[in-house]
């Protein structure tokens, strides 16, 4: 106690501990009922109506709203928790009184010195104090009345006189602040590790299993937890599907957290897969040409059939994150620039876009590569304006004289399916919740949507609405 004004000098009252008590007679320390430091943190999904609407073009077609972002996890007020100072006990530290000349009554004899205490080790886990603690070399005896009662007079040391401190026979002395921890004296929590992924099967003397990823969106621990379910990668993000195609369908960028790192995580995949002799490939997005001509053209007016936009508002308006401009070095505009508007494989017409402005740039499916690939090689701005809004155009599949359309796309590149992206399936469902409507009441996704007549395979699965990222094996099975 601090004397303050007007109180007398603070008087030392005897207790117990001015008496040296061996260790096992006492607890080691007071539980910790406090709460843990980590429960002040949460992680989840916060549902936001309107966040991320697709409007991917200015005036030409706006989407209902409906969106997913995160909430960081901030530390939750009044659960702040302050790291505790040991006090220190100076008698603790205190040598021992010294050895009476003539044995006390009832004691037992000093065993011999023991080595040096070893150094305090702090024991991690959740911890249960099932009674006094024993030291490690206590008597039979002793440990028996730890677990079952009071030690037995004789088992005791004797305290008839101060300084007549004696160690029952074969008892080791240990340092107060050094606790002795039994393994009957803990929870012992068995921990069942998480089964690996099992590797996708692959038939090493043809092509291997053939899987197509929906649009991404930013989102890289949802697409890395897909391929993980899908036996595509392990549990570090490394490629274990051997000789397994992989396509992406686009959009990896935009409206969510890490663009720039999907982009990345696409690019080790495909140098991993061709050394494991399969291949991992992606095509080219709307979202992928916004995010070039936002930073080839930022301001520069560009002629838009609503008037005069730029790509730099138009990146804006539709997601795009500033954090992944400040990330995107010449190597990610390469790799996008080069990247394929379609393909055809095992008899899938593979694309992003449901529309059928595919044909104003070829009638074949190199035609088309090629031509928008000389489109942004030219690097005319309102040249790739026109190849941005041709892309972001949708729906051409959904209505009445949907399969018609698919069919003439197919008639014209081949295939007997068409397999896209870009268009949400809740939005080719028509469930697309409003502002107005009620939290948890959106569209579930489960998996890809066919329709069409069955020749149309919607991938994209609402990842930035609060659906969810799909990837799929093709041919689909039931």
């Amino acid at each position: 106690m601090t004397q303050g004004a007007g109180q007398g000098p603070a008087m030392r009252t005897a207790t117990l501990r001015d008496f040296r008590v061996p260790a096992y007679v006492h607890g080691i320390g007071p539980e910790d009922d406090g709460p843990d430091p980590a429960d002040g943190y949460a992680d989840g999904y916060a549902e936001s109506p309107g966040a991320h609407a697709h409007h991917d073009v200015p005036g030409e077609q706006e989407e209902p709203a409906g969106a997913r972002g995160y909430d960081e996890g901030a530390q939750v007020p009044g659960e702040a928790h302050t790291a505790q100072p040991t006090a220190h006990d100076p008698f603790d530290s205190a040598p021992l009184p010294p050895e009476p000349p003539h044995p006390v009554h009832g004691a037992v004899a000093p065993a011999p010195p023991a080595p040096a205490a070893a150094p305090h080790t702090a024991v991690q886990g959740p911890q249960v104090t099932q009674g006094p603690q024993v030291a490690q070399g206590a008597p039979d005896a002793v440990r028996e009345s730890a677990a079952h009662g009071p030690v037995p007079p004789a088992a005791t040391a004797s305290f008839d006189a101060p300084g007549g401190l004696a160690e029952p026979e074969g008892y080791t002395p240990t340092q107060r602040d050094l606790p002795v921890i039994n393994r009957g004296d803990t929870v012992q929590v068995p921990v069942t590790p998480a089964p690996a992924p099992a590797p996708v099967l692959n038939n090493p003397e043809g092509p291997g299993p053939l899987f197509v990823v929906g649009d991404v969106h930013g989102y890289l621990e949802e697409l890395l937890a897909a391929l993980r379910a899908q036996g595509i990668i392990d549990a570090e993000g490394q490629w274990i599907a051997g000789n397994t195609r992989l396509w992406f369908l686009g959009d990896f960028t935009d409206r969510g957290p890490d663009g720039i790192g999907v982009i990345d995580t696409v690019m080790r995949l495909s140098a991993e897969a061709a050394a494991a002799g399969g291949y991992c490939k992606a095509l080219m997005g709307n979202h992928e040409l916004l995010l070039l001509g936002a930073k080839r053209f930022g301001d520069t007016p560009v002629n838009s059939g609503a008037g005069t936009a730029t790509f730099q508002a138009a990146w804006l308006l539709n997601g795009g994150q500033k954090t992944d401009m400040e990330r995107l070095e010449d190597h990610h505009l390469q790799w996008m620039a080069r990247l394929d508007a379609m393909e055809e494989e095992d008899g899938h017409l593979l694309v992003h876009s449901d529309t059928t402005a595919y044909l104003d740039y070829g009638d074949s499916i190199e035609a088309v590569n090629d031509t928008v690939r000389e489109t942004l090689t030219r690097n005319d701005a309102n040249e790739c304006w026109d190849l941005f809004r041709k892309f972001t155009k949708r729906f051409a599949f959904r209505d009445d004289n949907g399969a018609d359309a698919v069919r003439e796309l197919l008639n014209v590149y081949g295939g007997t399916r068409i397999v896209h992206g870009h268009s949400p399936i809740p939005y080719l469902l028509g469930e697309v919740g409003s502002e107005e409507a009620e939290e948890g009441t959106g569209p579930v996704v489960e998996g890809p949507h066919v329709y069409a007549d069955g020749l149309a395979i919607a991938m994209d699965g609402g990842v930035t609405m609060a659906g969810k990222l799909l990837v799929r094996p093709l041919p689909l099975t039931a």
